[in-house]
């Protein structure tokens, strides 16, 4: 049976955002399925909880024991971590990937509540990536794999408010934290990075072996 992989999108985006990672993915063997979450108005937690009872379907359908594995862009990745923080069936997660997730919290999103106001009162899942809402996420995944992959092409406008390295939204800085099990930077901005063959290859990889190498 192939490996069942579950696609987590990010921030304004719904699970169209990685058909072409799905399509990437099943050409190397993987059965994938991509998920809709509320990822605009709702906190990240809400999202995390809704995914959580996806998930719990998804297991009951599948031979006891048998694991899958989650892959998220962006926002996907912290809901992806503050799952496997709140789960009870670590033993049925495998290897996880995080692409251009801001592991440590969001500048842009700081600046935004900065400047409007707005984020945490209306935007609700920006409000939950400013960087003290990001610390304050359960975010202890121990017994789980993670993964990441950061972009530093800088070709997007909001790139220019961003310190150091970026992919134009999230820094690579930010993507990294203590406890991953390897870490790989590519050459690609925040809109692309998860559409390119090269980084179906890397999470291939990192599902197989846990490493990019």
């Amino acid at each position: 049976m192939k490996k069942i992989v579950i696609l987590i999108h990010g921030y304004q985006q719904d699970k169209s955002d990685m058909f072409v990672l799905k399509e990437n993915l099943e050409k190397l063997g993987y059965q994938c399925l991509a998920v809709d979450l509320p990822l605009t108005f709702k906190p990240l937690k809400y999202s995390a909880w809704l995914l959580k009872k996806k998930v719990k379907k998804i297991l009951a359908r599948l031979p006891k024991g048998e694991q899958i594995s989650l892959v998220g862009h962006s926002t996907g990745g912290l809901v992806i971590r503050s799952f496997v923080a709140n789960t009870k069936k670590k033993r049925r997660i495998g290897r996880c990937v995080l692409i251009a997730t801001p592991n440590q919290g969001s500048y842009l999103a700081d600046l935004a509540a900065e400047i409007s106001g707005l984020a945490p009162e209306i935007f609700r899942t920006l409000g939950s990536l400013q960087t003290e809402e990001v610390k304050q996420l359960e975010q202890e995944v121990a017994g789980v794999e993670m993964g990441a992959i950061a972009g530093n092409k800088n070709a997007l406008l909001l790139g220019a408010l961003l310190s150091g390295p970026n992919d134009g939204r999230v820094t690579v800085e930010s993507v990294k934290y203590e406890g991953l099990s390897d870490f790989v930077v590519l050459p690609y901005h925040h809109q692309e990075i998860h559409y390119q063959f090269e980084t179906a290859k890397l999470v291939d990889s990192f599902l197989k072996r846990g490493s990019f190498k």
